[in-house]
């Protein structure tokens, strides 16, 4: 009787340690396995904050970054003025080289005067919205490059 209990209590410590290290509780991701064994982060953003987000998007900052966040065709080559045309938002450029913080702060402050033109939005986006328009811009990133950035970014905090 009493290694009939001994076993089923291994079995419960055993299958209780096996759940928690499958499925690490993230805010803005779980993790999946993909072909090869490879772990990857799988977004759970709220849909409704995403469309939020492409609303903010589509009424303030499509006329820089396009319509999807592809941006120009030559943002890597400064203009006239010898600054640099706004990026591409999409995952195409290195907007996911930025964590959050960064990212947000960009945003409301604006982009280094020296490099480009990207205006300070603070005053004029609440701090939902640009929120909002961070995942969505997020949202627009390939699994692999939303996989890199949460991996150095989310997942440190």
């Amino acid at each position: 009787m009493i290694m009939r209990y001994l076993l089923l209590i291994i079995s419960v410590v055993l299958v209780l340690g096996c759940e928690e290290s499958a499925s690490p509780d993230k805010s803005s991701a779980t993790f999946s396995f993909f072909e090869g064994g490879e772990v990857m982060a799988v977004r759970k953003f709220d849909p409704a904050q995403i469309e939020r987000g492409e609303v903010v998007y589509r009424a303030n900052c499509v006329g820089c970054h396009g319509q999807n966040g592809e941006a120009t065709p030559d943002w890597r080559k400064p203009g006239e003025n010898g600054k640099y045309p706004p990026p591409p938002l999409n995952g195409t450029a290195h907007t996911w080289h930025h964590s959050t913080e960064v990212l947000k702060r960009t945003i409301l402050k604006g982009g280094p005067p020296e490099f480009g033109s990207m205006p300070a939005w603070e005053g004029k986006l609440t701090e939902q919205q640009v929120d909002d328009v961070i995942v969505w811009i997020k949202s627009l990133w390939p699994d692999e490059v939303y996989d890199v950035w949460y991996k150095n970014f989310e997942d440190k905090q």
